[in-house]
């Protein structure tokens, strides 16, 4: 069909003529799926865009601007940004989808952070412990790394259960206050 025609038709469908828009749409709707097909490369999407594209004709036929170039060059504008952005969408989908995926493989936290973490806490316990008495560090060094009881301590101190326990209370004490742990 001829410009001059089409611009004709366009006309009457921006003022609402159903039979202008058929006779358009018969006339344009092929090389729209044309040029929808050759960017989407699937031919289901490839129809539904090219539906999109001749609704979109149907509703923004009074934008048309003869000045800016022909009907047909409209159109194929309308449909290439239609279909380019159906494969944006669908990449940002599968980008989305990837990303997704990704954070349920990976640790649940930064495993080189934990441990140099773990160690910059055992070596200030260790210099904290190093400000404890002599009796207290024994103390201290019983009951919480070796795991014995409060009377175990006495015992193998050779020293009153009650004597244990102020050793104990007094040093963690101390170490509260040298770690910085409010209590």
């Amino acid at each position: 069909m001829r410009e001059p025609a089409l611009e004709e038709l366009l006309g009457k469908v921006s003022r609402g003529d159903q039979q202008a828009y058929e006779r358009l749409y018969d006339a344009v709707a092929g090389s729209v799926l044309g040029l929808v097909r050759r960017v989407l490369r699937d031919p289901a999407q490839s129809e539904e865009v090219a539906q999109e594209v001749m609704v979109e004709v149907w509703r923004c036929a009074a934008r048309y601007d003869s000045g800016r170039g022909s009907v047909m060059a409209w159109v194929m504008t309308l449909a290439h940004r239609r279909a380019v952005d159906r494969v944006r969408s669908a990449q940002a989908s599968a980008d989305r989808d990837r990303r997704a995926a990704s954070i349920g493989v990976g640790p649940a936290f930064d495993e080189v952070a934990e441990q140099v973490e773990t160690r910059l806490e055992r070596e200030q316990v260790r210099r904290c412990l190093r400000t404890l008495t002599q009796l207290q560090r024994e103390s201290v060094n019983l009951a919480y790394y070796r795991g014995c009881t409060y009377r175990e301590v006495a015992e193998l101190l050779g020293v009153p259960l009650g004597t244990v326990k102020t050793r104990l209370r007094d040093g963690l004490i101390r170490l509260r206050d040298c770690l910085g742990v409010t209590a």
